[in-house]
């Protein structure tokens, strides 16, 4: 719930010859605010992310959510039929990760350069597939925490082809906060189990939250959605987020 007056615009991100399409969202008050990136579900920077991006906001922080398929789909903003949902994962498909780690780099470059935002203090968020996408934002030094929700495949593929991405784990510096539902179709317990084996092996700071919930269910607009545990895990993850304005 939006609690604070927003500022709320569509912007552009460059990366290269690449004009990223973007939402952000921050505390109209001025100030110097911490950052969150946040990275989509496969269904675009959607109703939803925008919700979550003013979320974030209204808690004292400027939110930037970068669209992901800017190369093969531009304006990509779906809803959840299953049309939609295949729609999407053609998309997500075609991603590669190095190109989404590249976009994570110009939106922090971008936050860089705003006045109001303190890129010293640097999150990241992301739904699902997203979530995946903010598990490789993660390995970049200048995140500090990183709350991923139901990240799809991390255990067992990597955009693009490749090792899977849990084999990145070795460079994540700052704290992550898992949240898996233990009905979840796409993610077996038993690949979540591999996650957090993991990061207690590389020393990472964590925590991992299981619910009794279907993949999806923070996303008030799902059928899986789970108020019980979307209220844990946001009570949560603003904890997380919260860090950062005390180490400013």
């Amino acid at each position: 719930m939006v609690t604070q007056p927003l500022q709320t615009e569509s912007i552009q991100i460059p990366n290269g010859a690449l004009q990223i399409a973007a939402y952000q969202s921050a505390p109209q008050a001025p100030g110097n605010y911490p950052c969150i990136i946040v990275i989509q579900e496969v269904f675009g920077v959607n109703a939803y992310i925008r919700d979550v991006c003013d979320r974030i906001a209204s808690w004292g922080f400027i939110a930037v959510a970068p669209a992901i398929f800017q190369r093969t789909a531009p304006g990509f903003e779906v809803g959840y039929r299953p049309e939609d949902l295949a729609a999407g994962r053609s998309h997500k498909d075609q991603t590669k990760a190095p190109e989404l780690i590249s976009d994570i780099q110009a939106t922090i470059a971008y936050l860089k350069q705003q006045p109001q935002a303190n890129a010293r203090q640097l999150g990241i968020i992301g739904f699902c597939f997203g979530g995946h996408v903010a598990y490789l934002g993660a390995t970049l030094p200048e995140i500090k925490v990183s709350a991923l929700f139901y990240p799809s495949g991390i255990a067992v593929m990597t955009p693009g082809g490749g090792e899977p991405s849990l084999t990145l784990a070795n460079k994540i510096q700052g704290t992550i906060y898992g949240f898996f539902g233990l009905q979840d179709p796409i993610i077996p317990n038993s690949q979540t189990d591999q996650i957090e084996t993991t990061f207690q092996q590389q020393g990472i700071k964590h925590q991992i939250f299981r619910y009794p919930a279907d993949h999806g269910f923070a996303c008030d607009r799902r059928p899986a959605y789970n108020a019980e545990a979307a209220t844990d895990a946001w009570k949560h993850t603003q904890e997380l987020f919260d860090t950062l304005k005390h180490n400013s």
